[in-house]
């Protein structure tokens, strides 16, 4: 990869440009159960709880077209695609093909950085393996994790982390989509701004009145007026609006705290309400605690009342939360702290941190240099 290739020096690592990889197991929790189930294949499945206040943790590609989506209430998935198949949660067969699949990343690097169970960025840059590109590297991992595990993954290559992870949605299932580094910007240009990572909908619809709907309207702003109507977030969104991403992969990454929220259509007041929200918002988070494989020892509840002020209560145990019953027992004993409530509620969230941190990983020394195509 010569120099000529990039448009910005912020995007270059210490050798030049960086070689990332973003994988993405398709479907993750779904399709093992499918794997492991034959009659599963080919047939609407959700995993997670199909009662009255189940929520959907993952859904296959079949339940998808029929707009079933993670953290779904189940009741709603179901009146979406009446056949549905819920299936209970199997951590343990989850975590097994987890394992196997980091297992098949560090072979070809030691520079992981795990999202979650199903998702890692690589960081490829050093050629470990003589093989001399990275996207002969997606692609062989690709096959040793079918060969291995017997599921897809899609995968996106590209010079940054952001665009790297953007790429591997853009052909998904069982697909690679590669962004070369004089294409990053144009390729950002048109997508919609839901697709940046951290824009949520009331972001997208902030920008909308905004006049903002894609990449190329981001780019648009200067950076002035992003500060003003964005704060904090202006400058990632201005970078990303242009290609440019410069965090590095981080082997030894230390996750601070995995939560969830939910704003509610109608206020909360009565107890058989907040109860079943409190279930929703425990089943949810820990979801995401299972799926980052994050111990923790303190639970804190945010609470957002009808007139918009917010609190947060916490509690900090003296060992990590050992399960889920933990987790809901905690969080239903800080609500019970509040009550009875002084109005209704419209946000309820729920975050688990003091989390133990990630092992270090050594980085790899002598190591050649490999180009991204």
């Amino acid at each position: 990869m010569d120099g000529d290739d990039h448009d910005h020096d912020s995007t270059e690592g210490e050798g030049g440009l960086r070689k990332i990889i973003h994988v993405d197991m398709d479907a993750f929790f779904a399709s093992v159960e499918q794997r492991d189930n034959p009659e599963l294949r080919g047939k609407p499945v959700a995993v997670g709880g199909g009662g009255g206040r189940g929520v959907v943790a993952a859904a296959s590609y079949e339940a998808r077209s029929f707009g079933v989506r993670s953290a779904m209430p189940s009741v709603t998935a179901k009146r979406l695609c009446p056949d549905l198949i819920f299936v209970r949660p199997r951590f343990e067969a989850y975590r097994e093909a987890s394992h196997i699949i980091r297992g098949i990343f560090r072979h070809f690097t030691p520079h992981v950085e795990p999202l979650s169970l199903d998702e890692a960025y690589l960081d490829v840059t050093d050629d470990v393996r003589g093989i001399g590109s990275a996207t002969r590297i997606a692609d062989l991992i690709r096959q040793r994790i079918r060969g291995e595990t017997g599921l897809t993954a899609s995968a996106g290559v590209s010079y940054n982390k952001f665009i790297a992870k953007l790429a591997s949605d853009q052909n998904k299932p069982d697909g690679i989509c590669i962004i070369k580094p004089g294409d990053g910007a144009r390729f950002v240009a048109g997508l919609p701004v839901r697709r940046f990572h951290g824009v949520g909908p009331k972001g997208a619809e902030k920008m909308a009145r905004l006049g903002i709907a894609t990449g190329a309207d981001l780019a648009a702003k200067d950076i002035d007026f992003m500060r003003a109507n964005f704060g904090s977030f202006a400058d990632y969104l201005y970078r990303a609006a242009r290609g440019i991403d410069l965090r590095p992969v981080r082997a030894n990454r230390i996750r601070k705290s995995v939560g969830g929220e939910r704003t509610y259509s109608e206020d909360i007041s009565s107890g058989a309400g907040l109860r079943a929200a409190m279930e929703h918002i425990v089943d949810i988070v820990w979801e995401r605690i299972e799926r980052a494989e994050a111990k923790g020892r303190t639970v804190t509840l945010k609470i957002k009342y009808t007139d918009f002020t917010q609190i947060t209560r916490a509690q900090s145990l003296l060992a990590n939360i050992a399960n889920k019953t933990e987790f809901a027992a905690t969080g239903q004993a800080l609500l019970d702290e509040l009550l009875p409530l002084p109005m209704p509620i419209r946000l309820m969230g729920l975050t688990l941190s003091n989390l133990e941190g990630a092992q270090r990983e050594e980085r790899s020394p002598d190591t050649a240099q490999l180009s991204l195509l």
